[in-house]
C-alpha cells in the first residue's frame, strides 16, 4: 500500500547522517519505507519542514499500526494514553527501554512537564546521540528538544572561528556543546539547577572544556557577565520575547541573535526586534507546532544600541 507524505530529499552519501538526525529529532516516519530517487534518498517525515516536499511512499510492513510517537534516545513519547500501543512500540524497537505519555504541558519557570510510564523501565532519563555528541537527558527534570538537531548544525556552520557565544537558556547543553568546537568560549546559562547538573555531566561526557556553565536568571546576565557576545542563542519559544531586551544588551554591534519563538503569523516579532536595534532580520519556519501556530527562528543582526 502507498501513502503520500512529506519527505526530505538528500544525496545518497548523506543518507545515514540524515537518517540519524531525523531519528534524533523524532521526525522520521518509521511507518514508511525510505524512497530511492535516482542518486538521492527521500526520507518520510511526520510533518512539513523547510526543504520538504510531497512524495509517495510504501508502507513499512508491521509498522503502520503503531501509534504516532516521538523518539528521544531510548524513550518513545506517545501522543495519546495508549498502554497497549506502548507495548507494541516497545516490542518493535530493540533500542527502546521506556514509553511515556505526557500528563502536562511544558510549564513553570524550569520549562518541565510530567509523564506517565506506559511501558518498559520506570524512568524519564535516557541518552541521546546527535551528530557525534552524547547527551544525558531527563525529560521530567529539564527541557530538551531533539527536534532542533538540524538547527544546531545550521548555526554551527555559520560560526566563525573563535566567536564568543552565549546560550541564554542552555538546558542540558545541546546547543552549547555542539557549538563549542568552533567557539572560543560558550557561556551556557539556565535557571534550572537540574539542567545545569546535566549540562556539566554532558560537558564531561563530550570532553568539552570551553563551555562555562552558569546557574542564573537570563534577565540578570548583563549584571553578571563582563563580556558582550558575537552570537546569542535564545531557545525559549513560549516566553522568549520578554528576554529580548536582555539579549540586545549583551550582543556586540554586528553580532547575531538566534531567537526562537512560537508564532501565529508571519513577521509577528519584527516590530519589537526593530525597536530594540535589529538592523537585519531573517525569519524562517523550523517546524509546525499546532493548528495556526509554528516554531520560527529569527536570525537578527544587531546594530548599535
Amino acid at each position: 500500500m502507498t501513502v503520500e507524505q512529506w519527505g526530505v530529499r538528500v544525496p545518497v552519501r548523506r543518507g545515514e547522517e540524515t537518517r540519524q538526525a531525523l531519528i534524533g529529532e523524532g521526525a522520521l516516519d518509521c511507518t514508511l519505507k525510505v524512497l530511492r530517487d535516482g542518486t538521492a534518498l527521500v526520507f518520510p517525515v511526520l510533518e512539513e519542514r523547510g526543504g520538504a516536499g510531497r512524495f509517495v511512499f510504501e508502507e513499512q510492513p508491521g509498522r503502520a499500526d503503531l501509534p504516532r510517537h516521538e523518539l528521544v534516545g531510548g524513550i518513545a513519547i506517545l501522543q495519546e494514553n495508549d498502554p497497549e500501543g506502548a507495548t507494541r512500540i516497545l516490542a518493535s524497537r530493540p533500542s527502546l527501554h521506556t514509553v511515556l505519555f505526557p500528563t502536562s504541558e511544558v510549564a513553570g519557570k524550569y520549562r518541565t512537564r510530567t509523564y506517565a510510564v506506559l511501558a518498559g523501565t520506570d524512568t524519564t532519563r535516557t541518552e541521546v546521540l546527535e551528530h557525534g555528541h552524547r547527551f544525558a537527558v531527563d525529560l521530567a527534570g529539564a527541557y530538551f528538544s531533539a527536534r532542533l538537531s538540524t538547527e544546531r548544525q545550521r548555526i554551527t556552520a555559520k560560526i566563525k572561528k573563535d566567536e564568543l557565544v552565549l546560550d541564554m537558556f542552555a538546558g542540558v547543553g545541546p546547543f552549547a556543546i555542539t557549538l563549542a568546537p568552533k567557539s572560543a568560549l560558550v557561556v551556557a546559562a539556565d535557571l534550572n539547577p537540574r539542567a545545569v547538573i546535566l549540562l556539566i555531566e554532558n560537558m564531561k561526557k563530550n570532553r568539552v572544556v570551553n563551555v562555562l556553565p552558569l546557574l542564573a536568571d537570563a534577565r540578570r546576565l548583563n549584571a553578571i557577565l563582563p563580556w558582550t557576545f558575537d552570537r546569542i542563542i535564545m531557545n525559549l519559544p513560549l516566553a522568549g520575547t520578554e528576554f529580548l531586551p536582555a539579549a540586545f544588551r549583551l550582543i556586540r554591534p554586528g553580532g547575531t541573535i538566534h531567537f526562537y519563538a512560537l508564532v501565529s503569523k508571519e513577521g509577528e516579532h519584527l516590530g519589537r526586534i526593530s525597536e530594540l536595534g535589529g538592523i537585519e532580520v531573517t525569519e524562517r519556519v523550523v517546524r509546525s507546532y499546532s493548528a495556526g501556530q509554528w516554531h520560527a527562528v529569527y536570525d537578527i543582526v544587531a546594530g548599535r544600541t
